[in-house]
């Protein structure tokens, strides 16, 4: 017998939310398993936590699942939204998943009382899971869990990577409100373009420290199988922006051109933009990705400084950066400049180093400030923090240091919080000004074109 299953989304407090892949990839994998599937769509309707309780104690559910990432916010977000289903009269089983609860899966679990989480790649664990629930097998069998028995958390050998990434069905998009996620605006996106984030491929070759991903190496998507639901997406919903979503898109320049020369071979029409690598950005891998449709590459540039550079283990240099932003800028592609500060090595001197890069290399493409890093759970950098003493682990770390992303967490640096919310607030009032300076330029022209030449195309003064 299938069972009745409620997925959350949960509430980023966005007017508009971008479409929750991960959610929508499980749907998809249950429903094949033969489950009946509702969304809780907290982010399209903005429902309170309260409504929550009410639905599930409205509906007769065997399962609710959540699943979040590692931040600040989504923690808090979570452990309300566990309130709302502890609360219910009818509880269902409840499961969670996600980059969040993955790395210290105990921690969670006390903190939700929730019964079992899905640990690092769900679609293949979740369905083993349900198959064990359903028919009532030992969950000490599920690869990929933890789980709770009684007072007592088991957390179970990891599940294999889904080798062949064509075995996933694609996202369950009609369980889902496109009319408005498709409203979704990544940089640069056209106003009368509708845009959807996809997936190109999973994981990453790259082991940067700051980075919570767990999940080792980079299985790319097969080209057809990828264009197909594009071209699915464009015929059903009129998407016409790919934001590719995924770690990294440009994990090496033969597979960026071999995807790029497949666009052109089908013909396929989109705009597209994707995460990518500075050392493969070069004037021809740019320029058949211009061609086949690209508009912005978002960049993890993180230091422009070499020393910080190879102590988070970037694999990128000084000189490969500005060479690949100079080439990126040249070939008509917006490039996305991302930049933290507090990483090991990080002083003032550095800071103004990526601030003095951030306003020479500004094209206004983004409106960009500087983040302190952050030792995630699951990264070498929270594990890191833990052996220098600067951390005592999961609890210190959502409960009493990571309370906001713009302020510190834990300080790797030899600066004193307080310098170093300083040094932050120089760099970032330096970076906001040189912003709306710019924005300001541009209104001015814009008013003068009108007035002067008699600017026949203005469209009023809109806030971009």
């Amino acid at each position: 017998m299938a069972l009745r299953i409620c997925l959350v989304v949960y509430d980023d407090e966005a007017y508009i939310a971008s479409f929750p892949q991960g959610i929508a990839y499980v749907a998809a994998a249950l429903r094949r398993a033969g489950h009946e599937v509702a969304i809780w769509a907290q982010d399209v309707q903005h429902y309170a936590d309260e409504d929550l309780t009410a639905y599930l104690d409205a509906n007769a559910f065997d399962v609710v699942g959540i699943g979040v990432i590692a931040g600040y916010f989504q923690y808090r977000r979570l452990l309300r939204l566990s309130k709302a289903v502890n609360r219910s009269r009818k509880r269902p089983f409840f499961v969670l998943g996600g980059y969040g609860p993955t790395p210290e899966p105990e921690f969670f679990m006390r903190k939700t009382e929730a019964d079992a989480i899905v640990l690092g790649e769900g679609e293949a664990v979740v369905c083993e899971l349900f198959d064990a629930l359903e028919h009532n097998r030992p969950f000490s069998e599920v690869k990929g869990i933890a789980y709770r028995d009684g007072e007592t958390i088991h957390v179970n050998e990891r599940a294999p990577l889904i080798a062949d990434i064509r075995s996933i069905p694609w996202p369950a998009y009609d369980l889902f409100e496109m009319n408005y996620y498709r409203l979704h605006r990544p940089s640069g996106v056209a106003a009368t373009e509708f845009a959807i984030p996809v997936l190109s491929g999973r994981g990453c070759t790259f082991k940067c420290t700051f980075c919570y991903r767990m999940d080792t190496g980079h299985r790319p998507r097969p080209f057809d199988d990828l264009l197909d639901e594009i071209e699915f997406l464009q015929k059903t919903y009129r998407i016409g922006r790919f934001d590719f979503s995924d770690d990294l898109l440009m994990v090496s320049k033969q597979h960026t051109v071999e995807f790029c020369q497949e666009v052109l071979r089908r013909g396929s029409k989109f705009h597209w933009n994707c995460n990518g690598r500075l050392n493969y950005a070069t004037p021809d891998v740019l320029k058949i990705m211009k061609e086949a449709g690209c508009v912005f590459i978002n960049y993890g540039i993180e230091s422009v400084d070499d020393v910080v550079l190879r102590n988070m283990k970037k694999g990128l240099r000084y000189d490969m950066i500005i060479a690949g932003i100079e080439n990126t800028q040249a070939s008509g592609i917006h490039p996305g400049l991302n930049i933290i500060f507090g990483n090991i090595g990080d002083n003032r001197e550095t800071l103004k180093k990526s601030v003095d890069f951030l306003v020479k290399y500004d094209d206004q493409a983004q409106f960009r400030t500087i983040r302190p890093v952050t030792p995630y759970p699951g990264s070498p950098l929270y594990y890191d923090a833990i052996a220098k003493g600067l951390l005592s682990g999961p609890e210190e770390f959502y409960e009493v240091k990571h309370l906001n992303s713009d302020l510190v967490a834990v300080n790797f640096t030899e600066l004193s919080d307080d310098e170093f919310h300083e040094a932050l607030l120089e760099a970032n009032e330096a970076l906001i000004q040189n912003y709306y300076d710019k924005m300001t330029t541009k209104v001015i022209d814009a008013t003068r074109e009108l007035y002067l030449k008699h600017d026949v195309n203005f469209r009023g003064y809109r806030h971009t």
